[in-house]
């Protein structure tokens, strides 16, 4: 039996994975802003399921669910980093006040987070640090720009913190979903008044971030199936670095170390021979 902290539980991966988690037996720590869209969840096994309000971005309230979570359940297994919010708008579009909100949340608040957790885990010398990126976080798209940033932040930030943390017997799962129907696309996510969208970029940003919206709740990806993928990785002894979800995000990882080949190849020589020479150094 594994013991989960889930932030963001209240919908989307974090709710699904939660409740395909206390399927397979384990226990959950569940978390979000309002404690109230976690009754349903608690109601369902008020065994193995704690409730704690959590906004990541505060943290006192970061330190008060981990006090909640070690008091009702000993320590975990798993710290599943979900809670995170997208941002629709080209770059120059994009109001200050809500990209430094994004980035507070999918990338701050996501640190701070798993920060406080290590300590316990390497006492432990054992743990699974679950972090949601997207197939945004290997490649980007018009109209999401700065929500690439961020989660171009958190891959960075995992792959490094794998290599850190494995000799402690801790380790890192990177989640790179494509489009699924969850809340993402949809009130957790903000999007440029229309009255500030620029017309010049109404047929890059503006088309995509129309596509956006129109299709919330259509996305072919299965939230409930992604989450017993999810907890599939989670229970195996020896998981990936990174976990792509759907077709989309399959295909657009694959598509990114193509394009990347295909771009930098034709100067390989020029930036091969940035280098300084090896002899002229050694002399």
């Amino acid at each position: 039996m594994k013991t989960w902290f889930i932030t963001g539980a209240s919908r989307g991966f974090g709710r699904e994975v939660a409740l395909e988690a206390l399927r397979r037996g384990d226990r959950v720590v569940a978390t979000a802003r309002s404690l109230n869209a976690l009754d349903d969840l608690v109601a369902s096994d008020p065994e193995r399921v704690a409730a704690a309000q959590l906004d990541v971005t505060k943290p006192d309230e970061i330190a008060r669910s981990i006090e909640i979570a070690r008091d009702r359940f000993g320590s975990i297994n798993i710290l599943f980093n979900n809670a995170g919010i997208g941002h629709f708008a080209a770059i120059e579009e994009s109001d200050d006040a809500h990209v430094r909100r994004l980035m507070e949340i999918n990338v701050f608040g996501l640190a701070a987070v798993t920060k406080a957790w290590l300590p316990h885990l390497r006492e432990q010398r054992s743990g699974l640090i679950i972090n949601t990126s997207s197939i945004g976080g290997i490649r980007s798209f018009p109209a999401v720009g700065w929500y690439n940033a961020s989660k171009f932040a958190v891959e960075g930030l995992s792959e490094a913190l794998a290599q850190e943390t494995e000799p402690l017997g801790i380790k890192v799962v990177i989640v790179e979903p494509g489009p699924f129907a969850t809340d993402w696309a949809g009130n957790s996510a903000a999007e440029v008044p229309d009255a500030d969208a620029i017309a010049d970029y109404d047929q890059t940003a503006g088309k995509q971030r129309r596509t956006f919206r129109e299709n919330v709740g259509q996305e072919p990806g299965d939230p409930a199936k992604a989450a017993r993928v999810i907890v599939d990785v989670a229970h195996d002894d020896h998981p990936p670095l990174r976990l792509p979800l759907g077709n989309f995000g399959y295909d657009g990882l694959l598509e990114k170390f193509d394009m990347v080949r295909k771009d930098v190849a034709p100067r390989e020589a020029a930036s091969r021979g940035a280098d300084r020479d090896r002899r002229a150094s050694d002399a």
